[in-house]
């Protein structure tokens, strides 16, 4: 059974304190919809930038916007498949976070499997890797040093069910959802559970974790941020502990370090946005917009998809045509959102 050997440090105490202030603040501050919505939207660009440029993507912020936005960009096929496939994986995140169910095997396969797509042979997409595989350091003139031997592929699976139930155990204990949440993203990985695509997958499942536990703060929060601008100290953190080869009971104090630091971090920055756009102030009530549960509904697949058709919101909602359309008429009137085309191919994106 994975029980994890870590000591909760006068720093990780503070820094998970002062997160936990951030997240009352963020959380009590009157927002208008639209306003959250861009945010929101922002937080996906990001995240989708930043977590597949650490593995080494080589577009920039703007042109993930507008892969996002479905628009041309001239840059190698494999950079443009591998942040369509995270869209597609922060999609899948956000429908998977409207439950509270407990992590399953199968969501791991599955978020594996989209974030990889088509950039993999199809016998290694979302399935645990077939072979032992090796972490090696080029030293340059035709040397090579092995820095980390993951575990035999032979007891993958049981040592990721290993951790779903340590995971299970430590929520019901009342174990602190930054500590959960550390100490799943930093075993994942040093379990390496697939081919490629380990580092992408973990900081999804991290994210999924945090949001299933209510640390989402109102999901504007971009962890990956942190680990993006300096890359060299993300991955010597993973690694401080690890060895050269994986083993259980090793230390996650260090880890826990780093982890509840770029939390709080990237926190301060997510209450800071929203200072900046007023969100602690009353807006006018001639200004204020109240949204039902169905428009809300509406905004969120708005936020995380780009645009949204009138057939979206039959799919969605369960509604006849007629009512998606008055639904759509009525946040138009709301100036939330703005119609492109005039035909049956109708299409709706967030207000500017």
């Amino acid at each position: 059974m994975f029980k994890p050997n870590y000591t909760i440090t006068p720093l990780i105490l503070s820094r998970i304190a002062e997160t936990a202030e951030i997240k009352a603040a963020v959380e009590r501050s009157r927002v208008l919809p639209l306003n959250e919505a861009q945010l929101k939207r922002q937080a996906i660009l990001r995240m989708a930038h930043t977590s597949t440029s650490i593995e080494g993507n080589k577009l920039a912020q703007f042109e993930v916007g507008k892969v996002q936005e479905g628009k041309t960009v001239r840059a190698p096929q494999k950079d443009i498949l591998e942040v369509e496939n995270y869209l597609n994986a922060l999609k899948l995140l956000d429908n998977l976070s409207k439950t509270k169910n407990h992590l399953t095997i199968q969501e791991i396969l599955t978020m594996h499997k989209t974030v990889i797509d088509g950039l993999v042979d199809e016998e290694k997409s979302g399935k645990f890797r077939p072979a032992d595989v090796y972490v090696i350091d080029d030293l340059g003139g035709g040397k090579e040093m092995l820095r980390f031997k993951a575990p035999p592929a032979s007891k993958v699976a049981g040592l990721i069910d290993d951790l779903l139930r340590w995971i299970r155990s430590a929520k019901e204990a009342g174990t602190h959802p930054i500590v959960v949440a550390g100490i799943f993203h930093m075993e994942f990985v040093s379990i390496h559970p697939f081919t490629d695509g380990n580092g992408r997958a973990a900081r999804l499942l991290t994210q999924l974790l945090l949001y299933r536990m209510n640390w989402d703060f109102r999901k504007i929060i971009v962890l990956e941020d942190y680990y993006n601008r300096d890359r060299l100290a993300y991955y010597n953190a993973e690694h401080y502990d690890e060895g050269k080869e994986y083993q259980q009971g090793r230390d996650f104090t260090h880890w826990l370090e780093y982890f509840s630091t770029g939390f709080l971090v990237e926190a301060r920055k997510a209450l800071e946005q929203i200072q900046l756009i007023g969100y602690g102030q009353v807006s006018k009530k001639s200004e204020t917009v109240y949204l039902d549960r169905d428009e809300l509904q509406i905004m969120d697949f708005l936020t995380t998809v780009g645009r949204i058709t009138s057939e979206d919101i039959v799919d969605i909602l369960k509604v006849s045509k007629r009512t998606a359309q008055l639904k759509l008429k009525k946040l138009l009137d709301y100036g939330l959102i703005k119609r492109h085309g005039s035909t049956t191919a109708t299409q709706y994106t967030l207000k500017k």
